[in-house]
């Protein structure tokens, strides 16, 4: 089956039609999921690659032109003629299928090549992989034969907290064969990224394959993600509410005193510079802190003062109701 085929989409399907499709399959082929059943880990790294390749347009693209084939490599300018005991050379490519290993993360397939940012811990494995032609008989290079063919990418699923991944703490990853590293996180990290790092996947005639790191944020009791914003929902008692006066806020970076005004009603949303998330362009987003009134139940004093107390106004006025 060709690439659409393995997605079970058309050559016309959107970018999204794509990533909805590749999700779908990734759910019920995953190998947490099928672990008595190698056949559906071995689908599941067949719509995995598929993905790969659909998912970014310049590959799309080189695909649909029949530039490369399944396996994301060149496919020979003269096909597949010149091979066999042509006096031309040519010889055939073996396809890595699967990812053995740890199973990927499920939710959202963005991908980014970070390998860069990995503190010299491969001992230079990192970078682009090279492929290198051989070169075959005479006439110009037309025997030139494929390269051999890498070995299989190996995904992994990192859980990483709300706080560090706010603050962009450095992760600790332990990969199959032991070896361990310590991962700096991108700005702007996101839920379901995917991390590739380069020639530390499965041996292969043509050398390492790479390992892809999938980031799964966990969640938090108190912080929830807006965009790069951070939303906290703050109790504060009556009397700070009517009278006004500082308060300690929880931050992803530690507590800060905040200043409420006087009169503040439940509902007042207030913002802290730079106590949000990391930004792609740089720098961080903003805290949003939604104040609640907190009214204590049976306060008999509480209750005498709202009874005897006459508010001027109707605050529901104009609402209509």
């Amino acid at each position: 089956m060709d690439l659409y085929q393995q997605l079970g989409v058309s050559r016309s399907a959107s970018e999204a039609d794509i990533k909805k499709a590749y999700r779908s399959l990734a759910k019920q082929l995953h190998p947490d999921r099928n672990k008595d059943n190698p056949k559906a880990a071995e689908r599941f790294g067949k719509v995995t690659q598929a993905y790969d390749i659909l998912s970014d347009k310049d590959k799309r693209a080189q695909y649909d032109r029949g530039e490369i084939d399944e396996d994301g490599n060149p496919k020979s300018p003269f096909g597949a003629g010149f091979g066999g005991g042509s006096p031309f050379g040519g010889g055939a490519r073996g396809r890595a299928q699967g990812y053995p290993g740890a199973g990927a993360g499920q939710a959202g397939f963005e991908e980014a090549d970070l390998s860069d940012l990995f503190e010299g811990l491969f001992g230079g494995g990192g970078g682009a992989r090279q492929r290198q032609s051989q070169g075959g008989g005479g006439f110009g290079g037309f025997g030139r034969r494929s390269p051999p063919q890498k070995g299989a990418d190996v995904n992994y699923r990192l859980s990483v907290p709300f706080v560090d991944a706010a603050t962009l703490e450095p992760q600790r990853v332990k990969l199959s064969g032991g070896k361990t590293l310590d991962m700096k996180l991108p700005k702007g990290v996101e839920d379901g990224i995917k991390i590739r790092l380069a020639g530390q996947g499965e041996d292969g005639p043509g050398g390492k394959g790479d390992a892809i790191v999938t980031i799964a944020i966990t969640g938090h009791k108190h912080f929830k993600r807006d965009g790069d914003d951070i939303r906290l929902d703050l109790p504060i008692t009556l009397p700070e509410a009517v009278l006004g006066g500082k308060v300690k806020v929880p931050t992803v970076t530690g507590a800060v005193t905040m200043t409420i005004p006087k009169g503040t009603s439940g509902g007042t949303v207030m913002r802290l510079k730079g106590k949000g998330f990391s930004k792609k362009s740089g720098g961080n987003g903003d805290q949003l802190v939604t104040l609640e009134v907190a009214i204590p139940k049976g306060d008999a004093a509480l209750e005498e003062f709202a009874k005897d107390w006459s508010h001027p106004g109707n605050p529901r006025e104009g609402m209509g109701g």
